[in-house]
C-alpha cells in the first residue's frame, strides 16, 4: 500500500487559524518587538550543531533551495529568505539556535510573526515551534498552520497559544507536552507537496506582552463522556498553565447542560451553575460537574448531551464536553444474536449519511479535528506507514486508538471504528516490536508452519495495541525483480504463494471468523487483487516508478493459472477483507485494453464476490481511486459500483462522504450496493467482537518484543537464508575460527529489516530493538574483527564474512531504474574485493530481491541471500555457526544479468545464475547414490503421491533435489536449471512423481 511520508501529514492537522495582518501594537504597554531572524545575513546557513537555517527532505530533490535575495519590496532591511521547491515527500527548513549556547525565554511575548509573501496558491504552510530538551533536534515540536491565499506581502500574527503539540512525530518521543516557552530552540517550517513553487518570507519576531488569558487554559479529561442510561456522568474540569505556574487571577467557568439529542428532564436532570479558581491556584488542578441521567423502559438509540463551558480568565477548550447515554435495548447490540440478524436490524436504521461514514477511511493524522469521527460517521481510520502516536510505545498506540474509539460513541448507534495498520512483517510500525523476515524470506523457508507462526505473532502484538485490522498478507506473484515490492512477494511460483497462506490462520484463526473476537487476532487483508506482481517494466504512470503500478498484460490463462490462484485459497480460508492493486490489467485477446483495478467490476464483483465467493470486504488502496480517469464524482461511481465496499481516501474524507452520498442521491450508485457495501463491513466488525469490547484489550501487550516472540523470528530468519554457493566448506563457520566481518549491512538494524520498518520506507540504522547480524555472529563465535569498509587490517583471520546488499526502500521508490538497480554498492564491492581477495570468504546478501553478482562470483567462497531477515540477526548466526542446517531455497530465479529479466520458473529459456528453488545444505550428510538412487526415490514418490501423502512427498523429493544439487554444484546450465527449477513446482504441486523425474532429467543433464 502506497503512503505519503510521515511530514506530510502535518500541514493536514490543523486548519487555518486566526492570523491577522499585525498593525500597531494593542496595548500601550507592549514591549519592542524581540528580532529572531531579519535574513540580512545575521544568521547563516549552517546545519546543527552551529546556530544557522538549513534545509531537510523526504529525499535528494526534496530540499528547497534557499537564498538571502535583496528586493526593493523588502518589508524589513534590505533582504529576504527566499527559495524555490519541488516536494513529492516531505520538505522544508528550520532555523535552530546554537547547541552548545542556552536555548532562547520566548515567554514573557505573546507570540510569533513573520512576513510572507503570498503566491496565492491555496496551499497550507506548517510552522512549527521547538520547546525545551538538550536542543533544536531534541527538542518537544508544536505545530500549526496557514493557508497562502493572498497575493503580496502580509504579515502574520500567531499567538503561542494557537500552537498545538504535534501527534504525527516527535524526535524524541515527546518531553512534558507542555509549550513552556522558557527554552526555545527555533522553529521550522514544512512546505506543501505536490507542485513546484517558490517562496519568500521576512522579519521573523516575537511581538506583544503575554498575559494570563493567553496562558491559561481551561481543558475536560475527555471530550465524550459515555454512560448507561440511569447512571451518572462525571465530567473532570481543569486549569492548566504554560510553564505550570499558580494562576495570577481568578478563573471562572460556568456550565450548563444545552442543546444534544437527550431531552431534558425525560433523559438526563439539568445542571447549571458556576466553578472558581481563585488567584493562586496550582496548574492541575481540577473540579468536577456530575450529569446524571434518567432510565427508562425503551430501547434507544444513543443520546448526547452537551455541557457548554464558558470561561472568564482563560483559554476554553477547544470543544464543549457531552455527556453520551448510551445506545441500548436494540437487537443489533444483543451478542446473543446470529451476526446477519444483528446486521440487517443495525442496517435497517442507518441514514444515507450514516451509511457513507461507513466507507469511509481516514489516516488518523489528517483528521482536521478528532470530532469530525463522529460528524462524518467515520467507519474506519488507519495509521499509513510512520504515522505514529508519541510516544512509539505500546501504551500509546492503545491511548491513541482508544480516544478515537472514545469518539465514534458520540454518534446515533455507537458504531465502533475498525482500525487498520500495514503490519507487512510483525507490528512494523512499533518501536520494539518483534520483526519478522519479510515475506521472499519467509517463501525461502518453504516452510507453512513458519507463515503460521509469523502471523500468530503479528496478531498477537498488533491486537494488543488496540488494532484489529491488518492490511496484510501481500498474495502477489512477483514475476519481475525490478520491482521495488518484491519483498512483499512469497515468491514468483503461485504454487509457493499458496503454500504460504497459512499465514492467514496464523493472523485471523478458525476460517468461519470464530476466533475474530480473541485479543491475539487481527481480521487480514489479501492484497493486492490481482497481477500486482506481473507489472510491465516501463509502464508505470506514477512519478518516477519504473514497474510499480504499471499495466501487467496477461493471457487469461496465464490470469487464472498465476496471479488469481492465491486469491481462491485466501477466500477459502476465510480471509476477511482484500484490497485492490493500484495496477491496471490488460487481458490479451478481449480488446478491452488497460484497466484500472480499482475500476475493474468484472474482476471484483464478478470473479472475486460472485465467482469466488468472498463475502468479506473490499478496502481500497490508499487514495487509489483518484487514479480511475475521470473528475472525482466519477472515481467514486466507477470504484463502488466496481464493487470497492471502503475506500481509503486518507485526507479527502469529507469530499468522499458528501460526493458518495450526493452520487447514491441522484441514482448513479443504487442503494442496494450501498447496503451491500455495509453490510459486508458492519459484518466483520460485529464478528471481531467491537460492539462489544470497542476498546484496546492490551493484556497481551507484556508479550511485544518478548523473548518468546523473538525466538519465532529467530527461526523464521534462520529457515530463510539460502546457501547459494559452499565452496571447500566454508560454511558453517567454527568457533575456533578468526572471522574477519566487514560490509554495510553487517551491523544495521534498519538495512536488515528493509522497507515498512517503523516508516513506510524504512531507514538505516538503529531505529528499533532487536540484534544485528554482526551482534549474532558475536554472541555465537568467539574471535570476531569487524571493519564496516574493511579499512582494518585483515592479517591473521581465517576467514571473512562480507555483508552486503541494499539500504531500505518501498513500493515505487525502490523500483529499478528509479534511482536503483541490482548491482552492488561501490564500497560493497570493494569491501567484498579486499576481504575475498586474501583469504577464505562468504558474502551475505541482505537485500529483497537478488543482486547480480557478476565477476566476483568466482573470488566468493560461499555466497548466502539473506533477504532481509528482520530484528533477529541470531537467526543468521545460528546457521552461520553450524547451530541449524542451511535449509532454505530460493523462493524466485537469481538471474545472472539485468537483461535476463524477466526471468522464472516454467519459462521457456531459461538459463539462471541460480534456478528457483536452489539451495545447499549444511547437512552432515547429502544423499548419494546416483541414478539408482533416483529410481527408488522416483518409485517412493509415485507411491507418495498416489497416498495423499505430503509429508512423505515433500521428504522424498527433497532427498532428490540434494543429491542432484551436489552433482550439479557451480556448474548450473541451461539444460539442468529448468527442470531443477520445474521440479520445485511440481513438488508445491504434489507432483511428486514428475518432480523426481524432472530432477533425473537436471542430473542427466549435467
Amino acid at each position: 500500500m502506497r503512503r505519503t511520508a510521515l511530514l506530510v501529514s502535518a500541514t493536514l492537522l490543523t486548519g487555518l487559524l486566526p492570523f491577522a495582518v499585525a498593525g500597531p501594537a494593542s496595548g500601550a504597554d507592549d514591549p519592542a518587538p524581540v528580532p529572531v531572524d531579519n535574513f540580512e545575513g545575521e544568521i547563516p546557513f549552517a546545519n546543527p550543531p552551529a546556530e544557522g537555517i538549513f534545509t531537510w527532505g523526504s529525499d535528494t530533490d526534496d530540499p528547497p533551495t534557499l537564498e538571502l535575495a535583496a528586493r526593493d519590496d523588502a518589508p524589513q532591511g534590505e533582504k529576504v529568505l527566499s527559495g524555490t521547491y519541488d516536494i513529492s515527500g516531505y520538505g522544508g527548513f528550520t532555523h535552530d539556535f546554537a547547541f552548545d549556547k542556552p536555548a532562547h525565554d520566548w515567554s514573557a511575548s505573546k507570540g510569533i510573526r513573520f512576513w510572507w509573501d503570498g503566491r496565492n496558491n491555496g496551499k497550507k504552510v506548517n510552522f512549527e515551534l521547538k520547546d525545551g530538551g538538550a536542543n533544536g533536534e531534541a527538542s518537544e515540536l508544536w505545530t500549526t498552520s496557514f493557508t497562502d491565499d493572498w497575493t503580496g506581502w502580509k504579515q502574520l500574527e500567531i499567538p503561542f497559544t494557537d500552537f498545538t503539540y504535534r501527534t504525527d512525530y516527535q524526535p524524541v518521543g515527546g518531553i512534558d507536552q507542555i509549550l513552556g516557552l522558557t527554552e526555545m530552540w527555533g522553529y521550522a517550517l514544512t512546505l506543501p507537496v505536490g507542485g513546484a513553487d517558490q517562496f519568500a518570507m521576512d522579519g521573523v519576531e516575537l511581538y506583544g506582552k503575554a498575559d494570563q488569558s493567553l496562558r491559561a487554559n481551561v481543558v475536560t479529561d475527555a471530550a465524550v463522556y459515555p454512560v448507561e442510561e440511569g447512571r451518572s456522568a462525571a465530567v473532570k474540569i481543569t486549569v492548566a498553565t504554560t510553564g505550570s505556574a499558580p494562576i495570577e487571577e481568578p478563573v471562572t467557568v460556568a456550565y450548563e447542560t444545552a442543546g444534544g439529542t437527550g431531552e431534558s428532564g425525560k433523559d438526563y436532570t439539568p445542571v447549571e451553575g458556576e466553578l472558581t479558581f481563585p488567584a493562586g491556584t496550582a496548574s492541575g488542578t481540577s473540579r468536577t460537574v456530575t450529569v446524571a441521567t434518567l432510565r427508562d423502559k425503551a430501547g434507544e438509540n444513543a443520546e448526547t448531551v452537551p455541557l457548554k463551558l464558558t470561561v472568564t480568565g482563560a483559554k476554553a477548550p477547544a470543544e464543549n464536553p457531552q455527556v453520551v447515554i448510551d445506545a441500548h435495548g436494540l437487537p443489533y447490540l444483543d451478542a446473543k444474536l446470529p451476526v446477519k440478524k444483528r446486521v440487517a436490524d443495525l442496517l435497517s436504521r442507518m441514514s444515507l449519511a450514516e451509511k457513507a461514514g461507513q466507507m469511509t477511511q481516514a489516516e488518523r493524522g489528517a483528521l482536521t479535528t478528532p470530532g469530525d469521527i463522529a460528524s462524518y460517521d467515520l467507519g474506519s481510520l488507519l495509521s499509513g506507514g510512520g504515522s505514529t502516536p508519541t510516544p512509539n510505545t505500546p501504551e500509546a498506540w492503545a491511548k491513541m486508538i482508544d480516544g478515537f474509539q472514545l469518539r465514534a460513541q458520540a454518534t446515533r448507534f455507537q458504531i465502533p471504528l475498525i482500525y487498520g495498520v500495514d503490519a507487512v512483517h510483525g507490528h512494523n510500525n512499533l518501536v520494539g516490536a518483534t520483526i519478522m523476515p519479510h515475506n521472499i524470506g519467509i517463501g525461502a523457508t518453504r516452510d507453512p508452519q513458519v507463515a503460521y507462526e509469523a502471523g500468530k505473532v503479528t496478531a498477537a502484538e498488533v491486537r494488543a495495541t488496540g488494532i484489529p485490522w491488518d492490511f496484510a498478507p501481500c498474495l502477489c506473484v512477483t514475476r519481475d525483480e525490478r520491482w521495488g515490492r518484491t519483498y512483499e512477494s512469497f515468491g514468483e511460483d503461485p504454487a509457493l504463494v499458496e503454500s504460504m497462506e497459512t499465514v492467514i490462520q496464523g493472523l485471523q484463526g478458525a476460517p468461519s471468523g470464530k476466533d475474530l473476537k480473541r485479543n491475539d487476532k487481527v481480521l487480514a487483508t489479501a492484497k493486492h487483487f490481482v497481477a500486482d506482481g506481473g507489472t510491465e517494466y516501463g509502464s508505470s504512470t506514477t512519478g518516477t516508478y519504473t514497474i510499480d503500478q504499471g499495466i501487467t498484460k496477461v493471457t487469461r490463462q496465464e490470469l487464472e493459472a498465476v496471479h488469481l490462484a492465491p486469491y481462491q485459497d485466501a477466500v477459502d480460508r476465510g480471509v476477511g477483507t482484500v484490497m485492490p492493486s493500484y495496477s491496471s490489467l490488460d487481458i490479451l485477446g478481449d480488446s478491452e485494453g488497460p484497466v484500472k483495478m480499482h475500476a475493474d467490476a468484472a474482476m471484483i464483483n464478478g470473479v472475486l464476490k460472485d465467482r469466488m465467493g468472498f463475502d468479506g470486504f473490499v478496502i481500497s488502496d490508499w487514495q487509489a481511486i483518484d487514479q480511475i480517469p475521470g473528475d472525482y464524482a466519477s472515481d467514486v461511481r466507477t470504484s463502488v459500483n466496481a464493487g470497492l465496499d471502503m475506500i481509503m481516501v486518507p485526507y479527502a474524507y469529507k469530499d468522499f462522504h458528501k460526493t458518495l452520498s450526493d452520487e447514491v442521491t441522484a441514482g448513479r450508485i443504487s442503494g442496494k450496493r450501498i447496503d451491500d457495501a455495509v453490510s459486508r463491513i458492519l459484518t466483520q466488525k460485529f464478528k471481531l467482537g467491537l460492539f462489544e469490547k470497542p476498546y484496546a484489550d492490551t493484556s497481551g501487550a507484556s508479550a511485544i518484543g518478548s523473548a518468546k516472540h523473538r525466538a519465532v523470528a529467530r527461526e523464521a530468519a534462520a529457515e530463510s537464508q539460502v546457501l547459494l554457493k559452499n565452496a571447500g566448506g566454508v560454511l558453517p563457520l567454527k568457533k575456533s575460527q578468526k572471522v574477519y566481518v566487514a560490509g554495510s549491512n553487517a551491523d544495521d538494524i534498519g538495512n536488515q529489516a528493509g522497507g515498512w520498518t517503523i516508516t513506510w520506507q524504512g531507514s538505516s540504522g538503529k531505529i528499533t530493538d532487536g540484534t544485528t547480524i554482526l551482534e549474532g555472529m558475536r554472541k555465537a563465535g568467539s574471535a570476531v574483527t569487524y571493519s564496516k569498509d574493511a579499512s582494518a587490517p585483515t592479517d591473521g583471520h581465517d576467514v571473512g564474512v562480507v555483508v552486503v546488499g541494499e539500504t531500505p526502500y518501498a513500493e515505487g521508490i525502490g523500483d529499478v531504474g528509479n534511482g536503483n538497480d541490482l548491482a552492488f554498492s561501490a564500497a560493497d564491492r570493494a569491501a567484498v574485493d579486499k576481504v575475498c581477495g586474501v583469504m577464505k570468504c562468504a558474502v551475505l546478501i541482505v537485500s529483497g530481491r537478488p543482486q547480480l553478482v557478476g565477476d566476483q562470483l568466482g573470488d566468493i567462497d560461499a555466497l548466502v541471500a539473506s533477504w532481509l531477515p528482520g530484528t533477529e540477526g541470531d537467526g543468521v548466526a545460528d546457521v552461520l555457526y553450524g547451530k541449524r542446517a542451511f535449509t532454505g531455497q530460493l523462493p524466485l530465479t537469481w538471474p545472472k544479468s539485468e537483461a535476463q529479466l524477466p526471468i522464472n520458473v516454467g519459462d521457456a529459456s531459461y538459463d539462471p545464475q541460480f534456478p528457483y528453488g536452489w539451495g545447499l545444505t549444511t547437512l552432515t550428510s547429502v544423499p548419494g547414490g546416483g541414478t539408482s538412487a533416483l529410481k527408488a526415490l522416483a518409485v517412493a514418490a509415485a507411491v507418495a503421491e498416489k497416498a495423499g501423502s505430503e509429508t512423505a512427498g515433500r521428504a522424498i523429493v527433497t532427498k532428490a533435489r540434494l543429491l542432484v544439487q551436489q552433482k550439479m554444484g557451480q556448474t548450473i546450465t541451461a539444460a539442468s536449471a529448468k527442470p531443477f527449477a520445474d521440479a520445485d513446482h511440481l513438488l508445491l504441486t504434489g507432483r511428486y512423481g514428475q518432480a523426481v523425474a524432472k530432477l533425473t532429467a537436471a542430473y542427466r543433464a549435467v
